[in-house]
């Protein structure tokens, strides 16, 4: 395993100082708990800060030192000033409520960017200073975002992967933003960029595609003669660890005991930092709209409010918490009676026991944010349910609604639908309600915190080394082809077997390239497939007689044979077409000489015939409003040449590559050609051992190029020309 350097504003570590003793001891939470495994095993180094220790000893910093490397933690230690006005001031004055949709929490001015830009380049330099040829980088978070562009420059090979925890906010909040195209420019250093979920990997593509005229294709951005990946990697917890917690007899005590405080009443429960993002006062009003509507709830629930410090400095947060104190009042004021009350409100912090007890104990758990990137305690209360029992009420504006269905998702802004999903949770049947939590229980299982490390860590070593430069030319392809036993020919159409048309009937294939195609199905120990973005009908049309694989739509639809049927890939469902159609034709209408072209289960937009300036503007403006609207379906916006397709996500040229070579004699060398984006998937997928053929001059992945589909064509007519004597 290679070396892990991983990087992050705080170490995962407390430093503890009682009279003349000091202990560095480790953190508990996600990224700390999640992490440790990987940076252990690969002898690994952590490198962030460690906390203030400027009031230290000379002797007692010493000793932090020791502990800290024995830990292989490395510290870099920040002045108050530093602390101030990179982390409290940049990080969380401005981009923490900008990625949270609440532009007027920023300040007016801009004064502390040159702090958060040295502060990233003191990250960057002790980064360099540590790193060795074949470690790995891992940065997170927002604190640190122009960190990957600043190791770039200083490493140009390392292997350097970048993780944003908090929600990545809309093109059209993101422009707002004076720095952003610094801030893309820092995240485009890195090899891959993860987020939590795919509306945040929409809206990153949006900016990019805004700001810096950069398309992503599917997952894939082309920047600085490199591809960098994007993806989304939904953030998990240690589930079977707080099951196990969930379990302990100290915990079930504490469960009896909360039981027993509440009297028979029903227990609602919120644990939140206190947020501005955390929607506690609307969720209050939620439960005061409940009351108010409900006569018979008055004096059978009893809301249990738990909210942890933080940011107590910052004006703003004492601003809200007066707010919210304010609320509580006002609601136990009203309901409440000399027995009893309906909100008890906790300001302080709970241990992980404590906080398993309340979460076994609660009947309804409402994790209600106006807006959070992943939120883990809705995932902690569905670990910590062994009984498979309790509902959860979950904001639609959180990561995780993506992921829990079995939760009653809401609208947090919709203060009456928020209290009626809180009556259906109390109201919920026994077997719905385990019928649920099982479900929930399952996923956040099977999707812990160390899956999460792991499948980003898989696919950040996975990453080919690649470079837009260093493709050979295709003498040296057609020598390797000629001296292979077996051969198997993968072959795109477009732009690699013909050239574009203005309309793509009119790119039908010529005599000539009929008879190529027959002579190369007919070369012994040879096999031949097209793998296309045309529709099926149109393949099968054109080379339904010849011997050869056929694969539709990207490889949607394929026929290995002649006679033999046309076979979807299983589990795709085109029901986001009715939404998607309009929009493209809307465009249609407006731009002369586009035109909508629908196929079984995708959609494209074509503007071969307009102005090319005009068109690619248009071209732009289209994959910006299908980002956003269509955020949240699973579906894939490819921009082509001089096309743009809507498709289903996850349907590739790549996924064909596994059905086509299971077949193969042992020993088959595998040859892909393609010219556009659609085909970086196919090469991808190719063995090791395989050959891949870039036709023209974009970025590719590919091995060796070629200028065009005339070399192409050549380059397969000396497959099967007899050779000279």
């Amino acid at each position: 395993m290679s070396r892990l350097l991983l990087v992050s504003n705080r170490l995962p570590v407390t430093v503890k100082v009682e009279k003349d003793s000091v202990a560095v001891a480790r953190s508990a939470g996600g990224l700390a708990t999640g992490l440790r495994r990987p940076h252990e095993r690969s002898g690994g180094l952590w490198i962030g800060w460690p906390g203030d220790v400027s009031r230290l000893s000379d002797a007692q910093r010493t000793r932090v030192e020791a502990q800290l490397a024995e830990q292989r933690c490395v510290p870099l230690h920040l002045t108050s000033s530093e602390v101030n006005r990179y982390y409290e001031g940049y990080s969380n004055r401005v981009l923490w409520p900008l990625c949270h949709y609440m532009l007027d929490r920023i300040p007016r001015q801009d004064r502390d960017w040159e702090v958060y830009r040295k502060v990233n380049e003191r990250f960057a330099d002790l980064v360099a200073k540590q790193y060795q040829p074949g470690d790995i980088i891992w940065v997170h978070d927002y604190q640190l975002m122009l960190v990957p562009g600043m190791l770039r420059q200083r490493l140009p090979e390392a292997r350097i992967g970048y993780f944003h925890h908090i929600p990545f906010p809309s093109s059209e909040v993101f422009r707002t933003l004076p720095r952003r195209d610094e801030l893309l420019k820092g995240l485009l250093g890195a090899d891959l960029v993860g987020f939590h979920t795919v509306s945040y990997v929409r809206h990153f593509s949006g900016s990019l595609l805004r700001q810096l005229g950069l398309d992503t294709d599917v997952d894939c951005i082309t920047w600085e003669g490199r591809q960098v990946r994007v993806g989304a990697f939904p953030m998990g917890i240690d589930a079977d660890a707080f099951d196990a917690l969930a379990r302990e007899v100290g915990v079930l005590e504490d469960v009896a005991s909360v039981r027993r405080g509440a009297e028979g009443q029903r227990l609602l429960l919120g644990i939140d930092r206190l947020d501005y993002t955390k929607g506690i006062p609307r969720r209050l009003l939620a439960v005061q709209r409940l009351l108010e509507r409900e006569p018979s709830w008055r004096g059978r629930l009893r809301f249990v409010q738990v909210a942890v410090p933080s940011r107590t400095q910052v004006e703003a947060y004492a601003t809200y918490r007066e707010q919210v104190n304010e609320l509580v009042g006002r609601i136990n004021g009203q309901y409440g009676t000399v027995q009893n009350v309906p909100v008890h409100y906790l300001f302080r912090s709970f241990n992980e026991k404590q906080l398993a007890g309340l979460y076994r104990a609660a009947d309804v758990m409402l994790v209600t944010p106006v807006r959070d990137g992943m939120n883990l305690v809705a995932k902690e209360f569905c670990a910590a349910r062994p009984d498979d029992d309790g509902v959860l009420v979950l904001s639609e504006f959180a990561g995780a609604a993506d992921e829990m269905r079995g939760a009653l998702v809401v609208n947090t802004y919709d203060i009456e639908a928020t209290a009626d999903a809180i009556e259906q949770a109390l109201k919920m049947s026994e077997t719905e309600r385990r019928e649920r939590m099982r479900g929930l229980r399952a996923q956040v299982k099977a999707h812990d915190v160390h899956w999460w490390v792991s499948h980003f860590l898989g696919r950040l070593q996975g990453l080919p080394t690649v470079s837009v430069n260093r493709a050979k030319e295709g003498a040296e392809a057609l020598a390797r082809m000629k001296s292979a036993e077996h051969l198997a020919l993968m072959l795109d159409y477009d732009g690699t077997l013909v050239g574009f048309a203005p309309r793509p009937e009119l790119a039908a294939p010529d005599d000539a390239l009929q008879a190529l195609l027959a002579k190369l199905v007919a070369r012994p120990n040879t096999t031949v497939s097209v793998v296309s973005g045309r529709p099926r009908e149109t393949l099968q049309a054109w080379f339904g007689t010849l011997p050869m694989g056929l694969h539709a739509e990207h490889g949607l639809w394929s026929r290995p044979a002649p006679g033999l049927p046309w076979k979807m890939l299983e589990g795709v469902t085109p029901e986001w077409k009715a939404a998607a159609r309009p929009v493209l034709d809307e465009f249609s209408a407006r731009i002369p000489g586009s035109f909508v072209e629908e196929k079984s289960a995708s959609l494209a937009w074509h503007y071969r015939q307009v102005d090319p300036e005009f068109g690619a503007i248009q071209s732009r403006e289209l994959r910006l409003k299908l980002l956003e609207t269509f955020a949240r379906q699973p579906v894939d916006i490819l921009p082509g040449d001089k096309v743009v397709e809507v498709r289903p996500h996850g349907v590739h040229k790549g996924r064909v590559v596994d059905s086509v070579t299971r077949a193969l004699a042992p020993g088959t060398l595998v040859v892909a050609m393609g010219d556009d984006r659609t085909d970086e998937d196919l090469f991808a997928a190719i063995p090791e051992d395989g050959l891949t053929v870039h036709a023209g001059n974009k970025p590719t992945r590919a091995t060796y190029r070629v200028s065009g589909p005339q070399e192409v064509r050549a380059l397969l007519a000396a497959l099967v020309e007899p050779s000279p004597e």
